[in-house]
């Protein structure tokens, strides 16, 4: 049997998108269905979208973290977390679509995703990653330099703009059947969505969407 395809939007900047990666192979063991694993900005996505990251506002930032330990928690994980957050994941990124073959790009991702929450690793380091990368029988020095030129710089701005045109606002997110699924908590509805258990009445959805709005809140200056 094919197995379906699912693209899963991440960034190693958000702890969830490590706490999603460490649940795909449990999913793909249980059902036809193979992860693509494909990074996008995630300030890309909120610029785009007019949004603060968690980390840009103080109670959310802390939640965020304390949520990400529940979670490893409860999801037999060590939790150790980068040296600092927010940093500048575009090293991690590049590199990342610096690499074709999905397969590969998919050991790169979980190599760093883990290294940077489990380990403590600081991901904005180019040893580091070149490291991450050599583990994976990659040429870390090679795919470094890769990762620096425009042309890559522009696929991981592509891939970000192509995520905005499906309605991605977040990371982690799933993409299959022209539908969202975004969080590493939705993960049980896109299991019983994969299963054919879980159906959303799209007409209904565009007249729900349809009516008009009532009150907005006055915009900060």
């Amino acid at each position: 049997m094919e197995r379906k395809s699912v693209v899963f939007y991440f960034d190693p900047i958000s702890p969830y998108s490590w706490l999603a990666a460490n649940q795909i192979p449990e999913i793909e063991a249980r059902l036809p269905v193979q992860f693509d694993f494909v990074p996008v900005l995630f300030a890309g996505l909120l610029n785009a979208h007019g949004q603060k990251g968690p980390a840009e506002i103080a109670a959310k930032r802390r939640y965020t973290m304390t949520d990400a330990m529940r979670w490893a928690a409860k999801l037999g994980l060590s939790f150790e977390g980068p040296p600092a957050h927010p940093f500048n994941p575009l090293k991690a990124l590049r590199l990342c679509t610096a690499v074709e073959a999905t397969s590969a790009r998919r050991r790169l991702a979980e190599e760093i995703l883990n290294a940077c929450w489990r380990e403590g690793a600081d991901i904005t380091d180019d040893s580091v990653l070149i490291g991450l990368a050599a583990k994976v029988e990659l040429a870390g020095q090679t795919l470094m330099n890769e990762a620096g030129s425009d042309a890559i710089k522009k696929a991981l701005r592509d891939r970000t703009d192509l995520a905005i045109e499906q309605g991605v606002f977040g990371v982690p997110t799933f993409w299959v059947d022209n539908q969202i699924f975004w969080g590493n908590d939705r993960l049980p509805f896109l299991i019983e969505h994969l299963q054919g258990r879980l159906r959303v009445d799209l007409d209904r959805l565009q007249t729900v969407l349809n009516r008009p709005r009532a009150a907005d809140r006055p915009q900060s200056k």
